[in-house]
C-alpha cells in the first residue's frame, strides 16, 4: 500500500548514509524498523517487478510539487519534516568561477543542481548509467529482460475440466428488444426513402478524350486558361494522288531532300503521281504520323502562360531624334584624288583652309579644302605613317612621320606667318656645350629646303605617330618597340631639345596625346591608357579599355573625356571624373577601328573602320557634373572602297565647320558636310 510504503521509507531513508546498505539502515532504525523489515523486503521485491517504478529519494523538503521559482527571493527553499526552514547553500560563483570549475573539476560533467535543496549533487556511476539507458529508450532496471518468452494464461491443450463452469444466462436465448427497435427504425427509413442502398462501385477503368470538350459552353471551354487542341494542317495539292506537275520533285530536288535533316525538310514525304485512286498503295508512314499526332496532343501545354504585355519600344531608352541634334555631316561633298597608294593620315590647318595628307606612295599632298585642288606635293622618300599640322595659327609647320620626323613649311596662307615660321626655325643658336640626345637634329639645305623641308629629326627606329601640343612648341613621337624604353620621345622645336619622359617600358605603346589645357599626357598601350602628370612627374590614372588591342585615341576639347578605338570593333568612351572603366562601349562597326576624332567646338565625334564606313555620333558633355554625357549615333557615312581588306584609315574634323574628313585605302580623301 502506498501509505504503508511511505511510512516505512520515511523512517529508514533519513538514516541512510553514503555507502550504507538498506539492511544496515533497518537495523539502526529501532524496534519499529525491525518489526517492519519484512514489509520493506516486500517493497523491494515490488520495485524489482517489471513496469513498476518508484523513485526512492530524500524527501527532506516538504513543499510539494510547486514551482521552486516562488522561493527565488527568499533565503530558504522549503521546510523539512520538523517544519524548520531549509536554507539555500551559499552560491557566490560568477561566470568566471563557473568556467574555471568546468576546466579544473573532473567531475563537473556529472554534477547537477538539486532544485529542491539548491545543493550540487554528484551523480554516481550507476545513476549516470541509468540516465544513459533512459536516453537510449531502454528500461531503467539493468536486470529486466524485455524479451522473455510469453506464457499464455490459456493453454492450447484441450482440458477435461473447463476454466469456468458457469451456466449460460437466460438473455442469451431471448431476442433483444433494443435490437428489435433499432431494426424497426431502419426498416421504416428504407420504406420512406430516407436510406438508400449503396450502389456497387464500377471497377472498369474510365477513359476520356482530353480535348473532346471544344464547345465554348462546356466547362473546359468556359475555363479562363483553356487552350484548344492544336489543329491539324489541311492537306494540299502535294498530297494528292495525281498532283500538278509543279509539285513533283526532280531528281536533283529528290537527292537534296534525302540529304536534308528531317527537321529541315519542308515536306515530310515525297509527292507521287498514280494513274488512278485504285493504284495508290498503303501509306508507309501512317502509324508514325498518328504517333506524332498523339505526341502533339499529349505534350501540348493545356494552360496558357501569363505573359507580361510590354511594349518593345518602351524597353529602348528614350533618345533624341537625329534631326534635333543638327548640325552634323550627312553627305559626301568632295573627293580629293591624287595619291597612288593608301592614305594613312590626314590633318587640317588651324585656319580651316588647308588639308594635308600622307600616303604610302612616299608623298605628302597639301589640298585646298574649298576647291579640292592639290596645292603642293612634297616627296619625303618613304611611306608616310602620320602627319600633324601645328595647332598654333601663328606657326606654319607640318610634322611628317616616316623613318624619321620631317618638319615642313608648306608656304601656304598668310605670307607673314610663313616668314615668321622660317625666322623662328633659323634663329636657333647652338649651345656652347653640346648635350647628347637620343635624336639628331638637322637643318636641310638646297633642294630639300626649297621643297619646304625645315628640320630633320633622325630617330633610331621608324616613327609611327606624331602629335603636337596645343601651344605648338612641343612635339611627341611614338616609335613602337616592346623591349625599348625610348618608345615615346618629346621634342621642343624652339630649343631643338629632345627628352625621354619614361625610364622603362610599360608595354607596347600604340598612340599618345597631350591634354588640351592641363599638363597631362595620355599614353595608350594595347589594353590600357595611362594618364601622366607632367609637372609632378607621376602616374595620375590608369584606364582599363576592356578591349584586346587599342588602335587610336582622341581627347575631348574639355579634357575630361577620352575615346579609344580598338581592333576588336569597339569604341570605348571614358569619363575621367567618373571611373577608370569605360562609361560606354559602342559596337557599331563590324570590323576594326582605325581612327577616332573629336570636334573642337561641336558636340560631335567620329570613328572610321575597315568596313569602309565613318560613323558620326552626337556626344554632348554637360557642365553639370551630376549629368552623364549624352551619346547618340546620328549618321553612317559611306563612300570609301575596301582595298586589301582595309577601309577608312583616319578621320578628322574641320576646326570650325561641322565637316568631317576621311582617308582610305583606296587612295582618296573624302569630305562629308
Amino acid at each position: 500500500h502506498p501509505r504503508r510504503f511511505l511510512d516505512i521509507t520515511s523512517q529508514i531513508i533519513p538514516k541512510i548514509r553514503p555507502g550504507m546498505s538498506s539492511a544496515s539502515a533497518v537495523s539502526q532504525s529501532g524496534g519499529e524498523g525491525q518489526r517492519r523489515a519484512s514489509s520493506l523486503t516486500d517493497c523491494e521485491g515490488l520495485l524489482r517487478q517489471p513496469r513498476a517504478f518508484f523513485i526512492l529519494q530524500d524527501i527532506r523538503n516538504t513543499v510539494g510539487n510547486i514551482p521552486m521559482e516562488w522561493y527565488q527571493d527568499y533565503p530558504h527553499v522549503g521546510y523539512d519534516l520538523d517544519g524548520k526552514k531549509i536554507f539555500k547553500p551559499i552560491r557566490n560563483k560568477d561566470e568566471l568561477d563557473e568556467f574555471l570549475d568546468k576546466m579544473d573539476n573532473p567531475d563537473y560533467w556529472r554534477t547537477v543542481r538539486d532544485k529542491m535543496t539548491g545543493a550540487d549533487v554528484r551523480l554516481s556511476d550507476e545513476q549516470v548509467d541509468l540516465v544513459h539507458r533512459l536516453q537510449r529508450g531502454q528500461f531503467g532496471d539493468i536486470n529486466f529482460k524485455e524479451y522473455e518468452p510469453y506464457i499464455d494464461f490459456f493453454s492450447s491443450e484441450t482440458m477435461i475440466h473447463p476454466v469456468t463452469n458457469r451456466p449460460q444466462d437466460k438473455r442469451s436465448f431471448i431476442p433483444s428488444l433494443i435490437e428489435k427497435q433499432k431494426v424497426g427504425k431502419l426498416v421504416h427509413a428504407i420504406k420512406m426513402g430516407w436510406i438508400k442502398p449503396r450502389k456497387p462501385r464500377d471497377t472498369t477503368p474510365q477513359y476520356y478524350d482530353l480535348w473532346a470538350q471544344e464547345d465554348p459552353n462546356a466547362i473546359l471551354g468556359r475555363h479562363k486558361m483553356h487552350v484548344p487542341a492544336p489543329k491539324m494542317r489541311l492537306p494540299g495539292h502535294e498530297e494528292s494522288y495525281n498532283p500538278p506537275p509543279e509539285y513533283l520533285l526532280s531528281e536533283e530536288e529528290k537527292l537534296a531532300w534525302e540529304q536534308q535533316d528531317p527537321e529541315d525538310r519542308k515536306l515530310s514525304f515525297l509527292p507521287q503521281r498514280f494513274s488512278c485512286l485504285r493504284a495508290v498503295p498503303a501509306f508507309s508512314r501512317f502509324i508514325h504520323e498518328r504517333f506524332e499526332r498523339c505526341l502533339d496532343l499529349y505534350l501540348c501545354p493545356r494552360q496558357r502562360k501569363m505573359r507580361v504585355n510590354v511594349n518593345p519600344e518602351d524597353l529602348i531608352p528614350k533618345m533624341p531624334k537625329p534631326k534635333d541634334l543638327q548640325p552634323f555631316p550627312t553627305t559626301q561633298s568632295l573627293v580629293y584624288r591624287g595619291h597612288t597608294s593608301l592614305v594613312r593620315s590626314i590633318s587640317v590647318s588651324p585656319t580651316g583652309q588647308w588639308l594635308v595628307s600622307g600616303s604610302d606612295d612616299g608623298t605628302v599632298r597639301f589640298w585646298e579644302i574649298g576647291t579640292g585642288r592639290c596645292m603642293k606635293t612634297v616627296d619625303v622618300g618613304g611611306a608616310v605613317k602620320s602627319v600633324a599640322w601645328n595647332p598654333n595659327p601663328s606657326i606654319c609647320l607640318v610634322a611628317v612621320a616616316n623613318e624619321s620626323v620631317v618638319l615642313l613649311n608648306p608656304a601656304l596662307g598668310d605670307r607673314l606667318v610663313v616668314s615668321a615660321t622660317d625666322q623662328l626655325v633659323s634663329s636657333y643658336e647652338e649651345p656652347e656645350e653640346a648635350r647628347e640626345q637620343p635624336v639628331q637634329w638637322a637643318a636641310p639645305a638646297g633642294k630639300e629646303h626649297d621643297a619646304g623641308h625645315r628640320l630633320h629629326l633622325a630617330h633610331p627606329k621608324a616613327v609611327r605617330q606624331v602629335t603636337w601640343h596645343s601651344k605648338g612648341d612641343y612635339l611627341a613621337c611614338v616609335t613602337p618597340d616592346g623591349g625599348s624604353h625610348q618608345q615615346v620621345l618629346i621634342h621642343q622645336v624652339s630649343k631643338r631639345r629632345t627628352q625621354n619622359p619614361f625610364r622603362r617600358s610599360k608595354g607596347l605603346v600604340q598612340c599618345v596625346s597631350f591634354h588640351p589645357t592641363r599638363p597631362f599626357f595620355f599614353v595608350a598601350t594595347q589594353r590600357h591608357v595611362r594618364v601622366y602628370n607632367l609637372i609632378k612627374q607621376e602616374l595620375s590614372k590608369k584606364l582599363q579599355a576592356n578591349c584586346k588591342w587599342i588602335s587610336s585615341m582622341a581627347v575631348h576639347p574639355g579634357g575630361d573625356n577620352v575615346i579609344c578605338g580598338s581592333y576588336d570593333c569597339r569604341l570605348t568612351w571614358f569619363d575621367l571624373d567618373l571611373a577608370t572603366k569605360p562609361y560606354k562601349v559602342l559596337r557599331h562597326h563590324k570590323k576594326a577601328l582605325r581612327g577616332v576624332a573629336y570636334h573642337k567646338h561641336y558636340p560631335l565625334f567620329a570613328s572610321g573602320s575597315d568596313d569602309g564606313s565613318v560613323i558620326v555620333c552626337h556626344g554632348m558633355v554637360y557642365n553639370d557634373l551630376l549629368q552623364n554625357p549624352l551619346i547618340v549615333p546620328v549618321k553612317v557615312l559611306k563612300g570609301h572602297a575596301i582595298t586589301h581588306d582595309l577601309g577608312v584609315l583616319d578621320v578628322t574634323f574641320h576646326p570650325s565647320q561641322p565637316w568631317v574628313f576621311s582617308s582610305g585605302a583606296d587612295g582618296t580623301v573624302r569630305l562629308f558636310t
